[in-house]
């Protein structure tokens, strides 16, 4: 009877077991993780629609006229580099991840995280540009909105660091563990990490172009989308 459970046991803990309830874990990962970015980007996508229809009333100001804040953006630009930093880190680290010992993963994943959190705090600082210069939340619809989109991109970007600590943790394990089942969670975690950055990336270009762009850009997009009041 023991020879017997030690055989099924065995069958349960074969690599090819293994590797098989890895590639299942990691396939439903991914699809949850895209089913999650799919949500946000409805979210934001019912955002950008109310911003170009509400941007068409007459009491808007946008941000990047002469006498607004936004019409020099070097601030948002650096901002914007520190978070291509982080994407590139983690692309990076997906890479090391692949070399014996596994590289220099976990030096890229503290780049990518280090990088992510002088985005956020340089978004908090143009925040505080703001407030300190009287452009408040209830001041003007376009402010409003600035605060929204850019406060939701942050809080997202906040979610993912609890995820990239958690790959931090798992690359940890790796180091320390060097098993097959343990390397394969941390590429796991990386995967999703470097596709949730880049997706993250993106949606702060789009969020970027739109909140810098001029009452004329505005009149245009609403003119072809039908947004037009």
């Amino acid at each position: 009877a023991k020879e017997i459970i030690e055989m099924i046991e065995s069958q349960f803990t074969s690599p090819s077991v293994l590797d098989s309830q890895m590639d299942l874990r990691s396939a439903s990962a991914k699809t949850g993780l895209r089913f999650l970015m799919a949500a946000i980007s409805s979210m934001f996508f019912l955002f950008f629609i109310s911003y170009i229809m509400r941007s068409q009333i007459s009491d808007w100001e946008a941000l990047a006229q002469p006498w607004q804040p936004l019409a020099t953006t070097n601030q948002l630009w650096i901002n914007s580099v520190f978070l291509v930093i982080a994407s590139f880190a983690l692309e990076g680290t997906r890479y090391e991840l692949g070399k014996p010992e596994l590289g220099l993963s976990r030096e890229f994943l503290w780049v990518a995280g280090a990088a992510s959190l002088v985005f956020l705090a340089g978004q908090l600082s143009f925040w505080g540009f703001l407030s300190a210069n009287g452009f408040y939340v209830q001041k003007n619809p376009a402010n409003s909105f600035f605060y929204l989109l850019t406060g939701l991109h942050g809080l997202h970007l906040l979610g993912g660091l609890v995820a990239l600590t958690v790959a931090n943790y798992r690359l940890m394990m790796a180091r320390r563990l060097r098993s097959n089942e343990s390397t394969k969670l941390a590429k796991l975690s990386a995967d999703l990490c470097a596709m949730y950055w880049h997706f993250l990336m993106a949606l702060w270009l789009i969020v970027f172009a739109l909140v810098s762009s001029s009452p004329s850009t505005y009149a245009a997009i609403a003119e072809f989308c039908g947004l037009s009041i």
